[in-house]
C-alpha cells in the first residue's frame, strides 16, 4: 500500500512514515518544511511544498498513482502559539486543509486520515472520555482543529470522501531505532521540556498549573508511546474501508491513548523513576489555551482498529530521554 503522508517530515509524521515501511507500505512525504528538518524525510520520496498547492497535488498523485491514502498530519500545534498568531493557525490548519480535502477527492484519492486531538474535549468531572463525549475546545490550535473535523464530516456527507478522525492524546518517544524524533529547538511539550531538564540542557522544569481540579492540582495527560501511535495509523489505513463499513457512516472518529490519566507531578516522578534522581522544578500560572485534561477511553480503538498500547510510561520516558541524548548527533542541536 502506498500512503501520502503530509507533514512527514514532523516529529509524528516521520515516526509513522517508518511505521508504515516496517508493516511493508510506502510513505510519500508531502511536507513544507516550515517545522520538520529535511533529515526526517531522507530515503522517502518527498515533495516539498504546501498542502494547499494543487498543482503538487496533482503532480504527486500523477507520480504515485497508486496512492491508496492520505495520513494528513500537517498543521500548526503550539498551544500557546495559536493564542499570539491565531490567524496563522486558523489559515494553515483550516484554510488550507480544505484545499487538500477538495484536491484528493477530485483526483479520486478519498481516504483520509485525520490527525486531531484529545485537547478540544469538555472537561468530564472523572476525565475519562469516548468519542462522543462533548467538546468545548480552549484553544485557537484546539479549534482548528474541531472545525477540520466538522470540515470533514460535511465533505464526507456531501461527496465520495470518507474521513477516520483520530483523535490523539499525548504521545512522547520516539522509533525504536532512535532516528527521528522531538524536533523543536525551543521545546514546547511538557516531556521534551522534562527530558531536556533532566539530562542537564535546562536549569529546572516549569510546572505550569498547580492548583487545577485535578487529584493534586496539576495538569492531566494520557501519555502513549509515539511507537505505539505510528502503529495506529497503520492499523487505520490497512483497515480504512472495513472502519467505515462498521460505523455505517462516510466518517469515524476513534480515540488513540493508553487509558490511564498521568498528572504532571506523577510525569515528573516518572522521569526521576527512570533517570534514577530528581528532576528540579519550578511553579507557575497556567498557559493560555492549556486545557486541564483528559485520558482516553480506547475501547473504540481495539475494536475497530485491533489496536492498543503496548508500551510502558517508563518505555515511552526512556525513549524521549534517549532521543535527547542523541538528537544533537541527528539534528546539530540539543
Amino acid at each position: 500500500m502506498k500512503v501520502l503522508v503530509t507533514g512527514g517530515a514532523g516529529y509524528l509524521g516521520s515516526i509513522t512514515s517508518k511505521a508504515l515501511e516496517q508493516a511493508g507500505h510506502t510513505p510519500v512525504v508531502l511536507d513544507s518544511l516550515l517545522v520538520g528538518p529535511r533529515q526526517f524525510t531522507e530515503g522517502r520520496a518527498f515533495y516539498e511544498g504546501d498542502i494547499a498547492d494543487r498543482a503538487l497535488l496533482r503532480r504527486i498523485v500523477d507520480e504515485h498513482p497508486d496512492i491508496d491514502a492520505t495520513i494528513h498530519m500537517a498543521a500548526r500545534i503550539v498551544v500557546p502559539e495559536s493564542v499570539a498568531l491565531p490567524y496563522e493557525y486558523y489559515r494553515d490548519n483550516v484554510a488550507k486543509s480544505l484545499e487538500l480535502f477538495d484536491e484528493l477527492e477530485q483526483l479520486g484519492k478519498p481516504r483520509i486520515l485525520f490527525s486531531s486531538t484529545a485537547s478540544l474535549y469538555a472537561l468530564q468531572p472523572a476525565f475519562e472520555v469516548r468519542e462522543t463525549d462533548p467538546v468545548e475546545p480552549t484553544s485557537p490550535y484546539a479549534r482548528t482543529k474541531r472545525m477540520m473535523e466538522m470540515c470533514l464530516e460535511d465533505i464526507a456527507t456531501a461527496t465520495s470522501l470518507r474521513a477516520i478522525i483520530l483523535r490523539y492524546f499525548n504521545p512522547i518517544g520516539t522509533d525504536p531505532d532512535l532516528e527521528t524524533g522531538y524536533h523543536l529547538k525551543d521545546a514546547t511539550h511538557v516531556v521534551p521540556l522534562l527530558a531536556q531538564t533532566a539530562l542537564g540542557y535546562r536549569d529546572s522544569f516549569t510546572i505550569t498549573g498547580t492548583d487545577l481540579p485535578t487529584r493534586d492540582g496539576t495538569g492531566l495527560r494520557d501519555y502513549i508511546h509515539a511507537w505505539d501511535l505510528a502503529k495506529a495509523h497503520v492499523r487505520a489505513v490497512e483497515k480504512f474501508d472495513s472502519v467505515i463499513e462498521a460505523e455505517g457512516a462516510p466518517y469515524s472518529y476513534i480515540n488513540i491513548g493508553g487509558g490511564d490519566g498521568v498528572t504532571v507531578k506523577e510525569l515528573i516522578a516518572a522521569v526521576e523513576r527512570v533517570v534514577g534522581k530528581p528532576v528540579p522544578t519550578t511553579e507557575a500560572p497556567p498557559r493560555p489555551g492549556d486545557a486541564v485534561g483528559a485520558y482516553a477511553n480506547a475501547d473504540k480503538a481495539a475494536r475497530l482498529l485491533d489496536w492498543r498500547t503496548e508500551a510502558s510510561l517508563d518505555d515511552a520516558i526512556a525513549s524521549a530521554l534517549a532521543w535527547g541524548e542523541k538528537r544533537k548527533d541527528v539534528l546539530g542541536y540539543e
